[in-house]
């Protein structure tokens, strides 16, 4: 299978968190000018593409995605004017721009939710308001964020759905007039320049209309997700939004968050046949480590069989069918060397993050770099709840600690394992104060290790993170078979090890990764390939690499991970 006619297949997407990036007016919060003076640093990374999590007008809720105004710049960020010259001066140096679209909800500060409140046409019927039932909320399910998804409102003497924070309404897709007003408002930024969208949680917009109750979990809430997740309507919507924006416009990309979503369900999405969307962010492999409850908190460890099953499974069932989408690292995921790599040891910290990058870019699909994942930034060393700055996390720790009586050391200890803010803390540009961030106080404390692990220290050091992902990202555009072979996983059972081939053509790619900081003894690729009589190492994180891959077995070092391609 070929896909060299779509561009985005071959390209790698960096995310930035615009708050968190860097702030050029020293208030602390990062900034669109701020951007616009880092294009070049992520030009000689070698990205192709910038997603922008969402900069537009905002009451910051849940951190910019509770939009009060779709077609306004959040005043902290900076203004349209300064949109536009980022636009400008990143299509100048050949970046392309997408941005992230929130439009499963809005926040209860737009104009459509006043109205809507208020009861005035045709805003009346843009969200979903249900009368209570026995004095009570219109069913029991539970909000992502905790408690109940129901908030009543005084004024309209009904309640209002809410999937996640109470300031952040579902919007009702089964009204047309709010589908239309959507496709407009997204068409106009198509026309402005951008490149195309993340559509956050786009598998929730269809909901269950007799909204029936969910099964109770121990808080006695009810599980939402059969009743609004993944509902064959929201594929009727998304085709609908596809003819209605982007079909006959060129080079569009579209990507989908889609929690819960499975395989069968991402080939519906993003079928390559183009009737939906070109890829989805799925969360199998970024939920291994959840409770026995399914609940996100714990300070588990995600198992490397489990985790190299699954995305086996994502490579093999999508291939030929649909495209996957590269992660380990978002604005809502801990930092990716923290939780499967190891930052404990210096040494160990800079082989573990190589080790990870070389698991993710050599296999099929876009990869994804979240903003700092290419210097191996860490999880932050949270130790008190007053520490955190996420809605998600705070509800969390009260509803865990006063509800279901977790202890307080073990509760912040899940919290420093999976919160979101990991992700969140400001971006190590430098050693100067505050990282180089900021010229003030910055809006959330930066990692105290900024001193040692910043931009500045690796761009100029051949060994860095930072330069290992510059090869990856390079050695995409220079091998067809990383963008085209198929997938094979290698050696299921081990424990220690991910392997794994890649066919295209008369080549074969082998890629192993020691997840362990003990030798891992393994079987060379030459062993069971003899065909292949030319073996070349063309990555790998030690230098240099030495194996003679014509013998039989290897030894791969601590964190090792090394791709070596066959040729017949």
């Amino acid at each position: 299978m070929d896909h060299n006619g779509h561009w985005w297949q071959k390209s790698v997407v960096y995310q930035i968190y615009p708050r968190s990036f860097m702030d050029s007016n020293g208030d602390g919060i990062g900034d669109l000018q701020g951007i616009i003076g880092k294009l070049d640093y992520l030009r000689n990374l070698g990205v192709d593409v910038i997603w922008l999590s969402p900069f537009y007008a905002s009451p910051n809720a849940d951190n910019g995605y509770d939009i009060s105004d779709y077609q306004k710049i959040m005043e902290e960020f900076g203004t349209m004017e300064d949109f536009d010259e980022l636009l400008k001066e990143a299509h100048q140096r050949n970046l392309k721009i997408i941005i992230d679209m929130v439009v499963n909800h809005s926040s209860d500060e737009h104009e459509w939710f006043k109205k809507s409140k208020a009861g005035i046409e045709p805003y009346r019927n843009y969200y979903i308001w249900r009368k209570g039932v026995d004095g009570k909320e219109p069913n029991n399910w539970r909000s992502n964020f905790s408690g109940s998804a129901w908030t009543y409102s005084e004024e309209r003497q009904e309640y209002y759905l809410h999937l996640f924070h109470k300031k952040q309404p579902e919007l009702n897709w089964q009204c047309a007039e709010l589908r239309n007003e959507i496709y407009r408002m997204m068409n106009w930024w198509l026309d402005k320049g951008v490149d195309g969208f993340r559509l956050d949680v786009i598998n929730y917009i269809g909901k269950n209309p007799e909204f029936p109750d969910g099964v109770i979990g121990k808080d006695g809430l009810g599980d939402f997700v059969p009743y609004a997740v993944n509902l064959p309507i929201s594929h009727d919507y998304i085709k609908e939004m596809n003819s209605q924006v982007w079909h006959n416009r060129e080079g569009i990309l579209t990507v989908g968050e889609t929690p819960f979503a499975g395989t069968d369900d991402a080939v519906q999405y993003s079928c390559l046949d183009n009737t939906e969307l070109n890829m989805v962010f799925q969360f199998e492999h970024m939920d291994l480590d959840n409770a026995e409850d399914g609940s996100k908190w714990s300070d588990r460890r995600i198992p490397l069989l489990e985790l190299k099953r699954s995305f086996s499974n994502w490579q093999g069932k999508l291939y030929g069918k649909a495209w996957n989408s590269l992660y380990w690292c978002n604005h809502d995921q801990p930092r990716v060397v923290s939780r499967l790599g190891n930052d404990t040891d210096e040494t160990w910290w800079n082989k573990s993050a190589k080790m990870l990058a070389t698991c993710l870019h050599f296999m099929q699909g876009t990869p994804y770099v979240y903003q700092g994942e290419e210097l191996g930034l860490t999880n932050y060393p949270f130790s008190d709840i007053r520490d955190f700055r996420d809605v998600e996390s705070i509800n969390a720790y009260h509803e865990y600690t006063e509800i279901l009586h977790v202890d307080n050391d073990k509760m912040i200890s899940y919290l420093r394992n999976k919160s979101r803010d990991n992700a969140r803390t400001p971006m190590q540009w430098d050693e100067t104060d505050e990282a180089g961030f900021t010229t003030g106080v910055p809006w959330m404390p930066v990692n105290p290790n900024y001193k040692r692990i910043n931009a500045a220290a690796q761009i100029g050091d051949e060994d860095s993170v930072y330069n290992y992902y510059r090869k990856l990202i390079s050695l995409r555009k220079e091998y067809p078979i990383i963008v085209n072979g198929d997938f094979e996983l290698v050696g299921e059972d081990n424990a220690d090890v991910f392997a794994y081939l890649r066919h295209w053509k008369d080549q074969i790619l082998w890629v192993a990764c020691n997840f362990t900081d003990r030798m891992q003894k393994i079987v060379s690729p030459s062993s069971n390939h003899a065909e292949y009589r030319k073996w070349d190492v063309i990555c790998d994180n030690y230098s240099p690499s030495g194996y003679p891959f014509e013998k039989g077995q290897i030894e791969l070092r601590p964190y090792e991970a090394v791709a070596v391609l066959g040729n017949s």
